[in-house]
C-alpha cells in the first residue's frame, strides 16, 4: 500500500521495535516496510503480521538509512529486527562522506 509521507513523519513496524522518522522522500506515494510489513504512522495498531525471516536484518538506533540515488532518508529512532524496505529494495545505512585531505 502506497503512501505519500512528509519529512518529520514517524513511523513504527508492525513485526518488531524499529521506529524511523522520515527526512526526505520524493513527492510521490511509497510502499515503505520493516520486517516484510508495512509501516506504520503514529498511533496505528499492528495487524498481526508476522516478521519475515528474509527481511530481519535489522536496524541500528541512530543511523540514517538512504537509497542508492539517496533520494530518500530515514533516521531509525529505535532500533529492532526489521529490514528497511520501500517497493521492496532494502534501505541500506548512509555512509559517511570522506572529507577533503589537509596536506
Amino acid at each position: 500500500m502506497a503512501t505519500q509521507y512528509k519529512a518529520g513523519v514517524k513511523l513504527k513496524s508492525a513485526v518488531c521495535d524499529t521506529q524511523i522518522m522520515v527526512l526526505r522522500v520524493p513527492a510521490e506515494p511509497l510502499d515503505i516496510r520493516i520486517g516484510g510489513a508495512p509501516a506504520l504512522a503514529g498511533d496505528e495498531a499492528g495487524t498481526g503480521a508476522a516478521l519475515d525471516p528474509a527481511l530481519a536484518g535489522g536496524s541500528l538506533t541512530g543511523k540514517r538509512y538512504t537509497d542508492a540515488q539517496e533520494t530518500m532518508e530515514f533516521l531509525c529512532t529505535k532500533g529492532g529486527e526489521g529490514t528497511i524496505t520501500v517497493a521492496g529494495y532494502d534501505i541500506g545505512i548512509k555512509q559517511a562522506k570522506a572529507l577533503p585531505s589537509s596536506d
